[in-house]
């Protein structure tokens, strides 16, 4: 039987719109015990790995709190040292980096947690990052993924600086790495001039795990020729079976074997003992959204200033061909579809950012995400609490045991490396 693989998103008080407010949630961003605790509950549960976004600017509305956070490689360095199993998963943006520092720091997470570290390659949206970084405007959709694939061959080339035994330390014969066994890069390209070596050897894993989570035509394409874990928005199973099979579809036209690219949309279980006492949390939730911060929030994910539009009227003409976001897009075109008024948008749509939510009692959430599963619509989830720490706790001490005696996951780590987890190969040396 099919083995679901289950990553914990991670968000300060909840992935709700409105957790932040709840009253037994975590502080909002920037108190490491929580993330420790979480941390924690998420190994206990076994889940193959913990993963944190990465945002360089903020809504400053005040009425927000998922926009404060720590840096994510720092944060998973110091989770690092608290667990023993859970791979680490950090976005880094290919728009305001520069490759050889980004492959240094996750061969250094990788080492630091002897082979656990993840890179998920994004490129940005968000104007508002720009402006961070001395540009007046993010670059075009397209530059941006021309830039990302060099990026990624660049990262993946230093980290191939080292053959797997070049590292010698031979400590009686004075010899610390052999210069046979060292790659010099020498990359020129259009967007990087990078020399290398890398500075450190070969990763434990051969390299991190590479995540990717964009869903235009252009992302899915970097996803199926690099991506080993792909993150994605879907909310209607025809819609993420379709999406399963384009991703493999491509991998295998990058000669790739399509069981090395693991499909994993995001979901927001609200979990209880009984269908009622889940829907009683979530009605908590709902009843807890400010007005204002539901319309900043999609304010940023649509990229349109709605500020005193009539919430119970329809959008606005939005241009899709203008969102920059897969989220985005799939919101419009469900608001559209449906018929919903701005108010209904962020209170239906914008309070799971956009990923499906499933609320129900322990059975209800595994029949879901078995039958996913088992129709080839997902090989694994990435979970989004509503709120945290009750919506992990629930997860861990409701689901997973259910989940277990279906026989769709797992009972104990296999391995204590990210790959043993996901069932990936090591990569081999593309210069050795």
């Amino acid at each position: 039987m099919r083995q679901m693989k289950l990553g914990l998103f991670f968000a300060p008080g909840g992935h709700h719109l409105a957790a932040w407010r709840h009253p037994d949630s975590y502080p909002a961003g920037f108190d490491v015990s929580s993330y420790i605790a979480m941390a924690q509950t998420a190994e206990r549960g076994l889940f193959d790995m913990l993963f944190v976004a990465d945002v360089y600017s903020i809504t400053p509305t005040g009425k927000r709190a998922d926009t404060f956070r720590f840096e994510p490689l720092t944060l998973l360095s110091a989770l690092a040292m608290v667990t023993k199993n859970i791979g680490l998963a950090a976005t880094a943006t290919t728009s305001f980096n520069e490759p050889y520092n980004v492959a240094r720091k996750f061969s250094s997470l990788d080492h630091i947690s002897r082979g656990r570290a993840a890179w998920n390659i994004v490129t940005s949206s968000s104007a508002t990052e720009a402006l961070n970084f001395g540009l007046d405007a993010h670059l075009e959709h397209g530059a941006r993924y021309r830039r990302a694939h060099e990026f990624v061959e660049v990262v993946l080339g230093l980290w191939d600086s080292f053959a797997d035994n070049g590292v010698v330390i031979d400590k009686p014969n004075g010899v610390f790495f052999d210069p046979a066994q060292l790659h010099m890069l020498n990359h020129q390209g259009e967007h990087f001039k990078v020399r290398g070596p890398l500075t450190l050897p070969r990763s434990p894993q051969g390299r991190p795990v590479l995540v990717q989570a964009g869903s235009s035509e252009v992302g899915k394409d970097l996803a199926a020729k690099h991506a080993e874990v792909v993150f994605t928005i879907q909310r209607d199973l025809a819609e993420a079976q379709a999406f399963y099979k384009d991703i493999k579809a491509r991998a295998v036209s990058f000669g790739r074997d399509p069981a090395t690219a693991l499909i994993m949309p995001g979901v927001m279980p609200i979990v209880a003992r009984t269908r009622q006492e889940a829907q009683d949390k979530y009605e908590q939730l709902q009843a807890l959204i400010h007005p204002e911060a539901g319309i900043a929030g999609l304010s940023r994910t649509l990229g349109t200033d709605l500020r005193g539009c009539d919430v119970n009227g329809p959008l606005p003409d939005i241009d899709p061909a203008k969102l920059t976001q897969s989220r985005a897009v799939g919101i419009l075109a469900q608001a559209r579809r449906d018929g919903l008024t701005v108010k209904q948008v962020y209170e239906k749509l914008l309070v799971s950012k956009g990923h499906r939510q499933i609320i129900g009692a322990p059975e209800d959430v595994a029949d879901t995400l078995q039958e996913w599963l088992e129709a080839e619509g997902a090989d694994g989830y990435n979970i989004m609490p509503a709120q945290t720490p009750n919506g992990l706790d629930d997860f861990v001490e409701l689901v997973v045991p259910e989940l277990q005696r279906r026989g769709v996951f797992r009972k104990a780590y296999g391995g204590s490396m990210l790959r043993d987890h996901l069932g990936l190969p090591r990569p081999p040396n593309a210069f050795f």
